[in-house]
């Protein structure tokens, strides 16, 4: 075999495995674990920890003042869905008066796992089949003495 068809076979080669690689991406807020240890409860403020981490990815809306610092890494092998390898969330607590009061580093554990494509809605009470929401309000609307029973018209005794 010549040396061109061993130079195509090899960057042939490449081409296909480089298409098997994994895609990793990187999302949100990139921790350091140098920049959280130095945020201190008791002596940084909003202002010191807005230097130190930069603007946070989610802040409180009700209750004590809370910023959140949002870190997700997702890989995907060629054709699948994506996956979360790394999640974190900092969230520092401050006080009335801008204060840090503590902070908290949770992990992947702490999410809820959904499914956005599933064909079924849960209903809550009595689940009724496609028959008897075809048939299920035969007599009940109009009958006399029902409520929204009437010919239309003028009321009665006028």
């Amino acid at each position: 075999m010549g040396w061109m068809k061993r130079a195509g076979l090899v960057l042939a080669s490449a081409t296909v495995l480089a298409g098997c690689s994994s895609i990793d991406v990187h999302r949100g807020y990139i921790n350091d674990s140098v920049l959280i240890a130095s945020v201190q409860p008791g002596l940084d403020n909003r202002e010191s920890v807005r230097g130190t981490l930069g603007q946070p990815s989610l802040t409180s809306q009700f209750g004590d003042p809370v910023w959140y610092y949002v870190s997700s890494r997702t890989a995907q092998a060629p054709f699948s869905q994506p996956r979360i390898d790394t999640h974190s969330v900092l969230a520092v607590h401050f006080d009335e008066a801008g204060n840090v009061v503590s902070t908290d580093v949770t992990g992947i554990d702490q999410i809820a796992r959904i499914d956005p494509e599933s064909d079924t809605t849960p209903t809550l009470g009595r689940e009724r089949g496609f028959l008897e929401d075809l048939f299920g309000n035969i007599g009940r609307v109009g009958a006399p003495g029902a409520p929204g029973a009437g010919g239309g018209g003028r009321p009665p005794g006028q």
